[in-house]
């Protein structure tokens, strides 16, 4: 990606061939202020070398169909593919194609499985975007990514510094197969908030680890949006470089016949006096629709007065379909505010469609309204009015296929 300042930034780029070599040793040392896992995840590593093949009855594989990650996961995938990107931008923001020895490349989070460090591994440059210090953007950034096929890797780091604000729109459509680390850098007192859209093509498989490190009284707001592919599986973390760091994590996802959606979750508080909400809801609907939600929110010795939450809903149209939904806790202070979670999976409610049935509501209009009225709070979350309209157009073509 070429390099761009004060642009608007429309660039088209074409990705795929790995660089020569391996990792560097100055990237990994100034890798991210968090390399912890969970009692269920293997150690963080740069170097693939030190993730096993997984065979799937590893916790952390176990619901991952590996067969449909077309090599991903055992190295035979090589970068053959084209992604096609473009980045609009107001002007103050900053696009760069960087090498990977950049000290801001990892710097939010190790990869913490083979195909994180297989993407770390085989990207050709990284791009960074840079949200200079107290800046308050009045425009999103836009990031589009459009797949045409064959096997890409890639880093993105979005740099927002110290007491600025930024929305982050990532987009993700066509064909194609798909690793990447995304890197969310927000510096103290500062504001991001990033969408990010899984709408691929039925046969794209796209995995990717979004790291973010949460700088001191810095707000972090993730809306995860899954409808595409064939298999996603998106492993957002969340990590604290300060005291009073705030995060919320949302995420809407829709599961159409055959497809695999699976959102693994990491809040990994760090630090003293932060808080977290996790909100996630999912729809499903059709033969062999599987969708897998783990939370995961780790509360370490040293992040007293810790406020956390976490929930997980998700709503079965028809029958076929599977979810597993997994959230835990792991506390290590009694000084805490709060830590809970929560998950529910279940049909349509039957006093919900009586009422609304009662009051001369044909019953497809109230299936409908029902599931509209369950994704609502998350739709409205996102705050960028043509993204809300897309979505919401998008679960109502949907829903066509179920009601």
């Amino acid at each position: 990606m070429a390099e761009a300042q004060n642009a608007p930034k429309n660039l088209a780029v074409q990705g795929g061939t790995p660089a020569a070599g391996s990792t560097t040793a100055g990237a990994i040392a100034v890798a991210a202020e968090s390399t912890v896992a969970t009692r269920m995840s293997a150690p963080p590593s740069f170097d693939v070398a030190d993730f096993p093949v997984p065979n799937g009855r590893e916790e952390e594989w176990r619901f991952t169909p590996l067969a449909r990650l077309k090599g991903l996961h055992d190295g035979t995938a090589v970068a053959n593919g084209t992604m096609k990107a473009q980045i609009d931008a107001p002007d103050v923001v900053t696009v760069e194609s960087v090498e990977r020895g950049d000290a801001r490349i990892g710097k939010a989070g190790t990869p913490v499985d083979r195909i994180a460090a297989q993407a770390f591994s085989s990207f050709a440059k990284a791009t960074v975007v840079t949200v200079p210090k107290e800046a308050v953007l009045t425009e999103p950034v836009r990031v589009a990514l459009h797949g045409e096929g064959g096997t890409t890797f890639g880093h993105t780091v979005f740099d927002v510094q110290a007491f600025a604000e930024a929305v982050v729109v990532i987009d993700h459509t066509g064909d194609g197969v798909r690793a990447a680390n995304v890197d969310f850098l927000v510096g103290d007192g500062a504001k991001l908030t990033v969408v990010s859209v899984q709408d691929w093509d039925d046969t794209a498989v796209h995995v990717s680890q979004h790291n973010a490190l949460i700088g001191r009284d810095a707000t972090f707001k993730s809306i995860v949006v899954t409808f595409g592919g064939d298999l996603v599986r998106l492993h957002p973390r969340v990590t604290y470089a300060g005291p009073g760091g705030e995060a919320e994590l949302f995420g809407l996802y829709f599961t159409d016949a055959g497809q695999h959606q699976e959102h693994r979750l990491l809040v990994d508080h760090s630090a003293p006096h932060c808080k977290s909400n996790v909100v996630y809801k999912g729809a499903l609907q059709g033969q062999d629709a599987h969708a897998v939600w783990i939370g995961d929110v780790l509360i370490e010795k040293t992040a007293e007065g810790t406020d956390t939450y976490e929930l997980n809903r998700n709503l079965v149209l028809t029958d076929g379909a599977r979810v597993d939904s997994v959230p835990n806790l792991e506390i290590e202070t009694g000084e805490i505010v709060g830590a809970g979670h929560a998950s529910a999976t279940g049909r349509f409610d039957d006093e919900q469609l009586f009422y609304l049935q009662s009051r001369g509501i044909p019953a497809d209009e109230a299936r409908r309204l029902v599931v509209r009225g369950f994704f609502a709070e998350l739709v409205q979350q996102i705050g960028v009015d043509d993204i809300e309209e897309r979505l919401l157009s998008k679960i109502e073509t949907e829903l066509q296929g179920s009601v």
